[in-house]
């Protein structure tokens, strides 16, 4: 019973790297920025070292996922309860991932909990206690990362988006010639006398300058920084949620189930993240290279929060909001997909429960 409880949360932890894995990466690849496999490559890097780092962050949200305070402790520690819950939670993951679809492991895990505490735990199952601690946050994070993504898109429109370079000149220095998308001759001759020039590049290549960098060169190096924010902050969410099913169980030490799982989600997206990753990166919306930055920045923000105060959210919840508020505002949503994955959504729950209810009343 035990190794089997310990493979099936390794397979778990294997379908989530499938499904979750590449997710910080899909405004990267779908942007171009980066190919898909040095996309997925940074991506597994980043997911490896939140794994690790949730060691130090892992308490919170393992109590949270261990069962205790949804079920009488003895249910929860029962290997058949965290099997069930195990089960529940695979077989879920795993058909999203063949069918494309980026739901939650949190979600699934959370149906998992429920069938398998109602079959085991003969009525005294806390549903106030899953309305506080798991349904709140997850219905709440979305919405927040919509209403973020919209308000992000306002404020980038205010960079115009012709200005890709910033120079440091010395003044006075006059730029007398036509610019290319400069329609005020007087305003672009005031800009060359000041220190700093925000223009256009050929603006600047027009200037002796003793610094020169390219705004969209650089925002494609902090938006690939930002993707592997994500994952990071992805796995460091995510990891303890895992473990807490060995954990509870008490049959490993608590850094080996960590380092397990760690390996397993690693190599569950090398092998099977594309499907989902062409979901996410190019049905979902197109958006250029600053709402993709302000959209990751986002995510990997609120996901390190919800991790810092034992918040079980929802890094796929999270960041499809934070895309579709940035791609509704720009109005690039593709509304039938982000249909389909809400559906997605809707079920994942019910089906986790209904197959960890199954293997908990064999």
């Amino acid at each position: 019973m035990d190794w089997l409880l310990i493979a099936i949360v390794l397979f778990v932890a294997f379908c989530n790297g499938a499904n979750d894995n590449f997710k910080g990466f899909a405004t990267v690849w779908g942007s171009d920025t980066l190919s898909y496999r040095q996309a997925l490559g940074l991506a597994t890097t980043a997911t490896i070292a939140g794994s690790l780092v949730a060691l130090f962050f892992a308490e919170a949200l393992v109590l949270h996922f261990s069962g205790k305070g949804l079920v009488p402790d003895t249910v929860a520690s029962a290997p058949l309860f965290l099997i069930s819950v195990a089960g529940g939670a695979a077989v879920t993951i795993c058909l999203a991932t063949v069918l494309g679809f980026p739901i939650s492991t949190t979600h699934a895990l959370i149906g998992g909990l429920i069938g398998a505490g109602l079959a085991q735990s003969d009525g005294e199952f806390h549903f106030d206690q899953l309305a506080n601690t798991f349904l709140v946050p997850l219905l709440v994070s979305p919405l927040v990362a919509v209403a973020l993504g919209v308000l992000a898109y306002r404020l980038f429109r205010i960079w115009p988006s012709e200005n890709e370079c910033v120079c440091l000149v010395a003044p006075p220095q006059i730029l007398s010639l036509p610019t290319p998308g400069a329609t005020d001759r007087t305003e672009v001759t005031w800009l060359a006398t000041q220190n700093l020039v925000v223009a256009p590049a050929s603006a600047c290549e027009r200037l002796a300058v003793p610094f020169r960098f390219s705004v969209s060169r650089n925002l494609d190096r902090v938006h690939i920084l930002s993707a592997m924010s994500i994952c990071f902050a992805r796995a460091v969410n995510d990891t303890p949620k895992l473990a807490a099913l060995l954990l509870t169980a008490q049959m490993l030490q608590s850094s080996t189930p960590i380092i397990l799982i760690s390996l397993a989600m690693a190599l569950g997206g090398l092998l099977f993240a594309r499907r989902v990753a062409q979901t996410m990166s190019r049905r979902v919306t197109r958006m250029n290279h600053t709402q993709d930055l302000a959209a990751n920045l986002i995510t990997a923000s609120l996901v390190l929060f919800a991790s810092k105060f034992g918040l079980p959210v929802s890094t796929t919840h999270v960041s499809v909001g934070a895309i579709a508020g940035v791609g509704a505002s720009a109005k690039t949503l593709n509304w039938p997909t982000l249909r389909n994955i809400l559906l997605s959504w809707l079920a994942t729950l019910p089906l986790a429960t209904g197959v960890a209810w199954l293997l908990a009343s064999a």
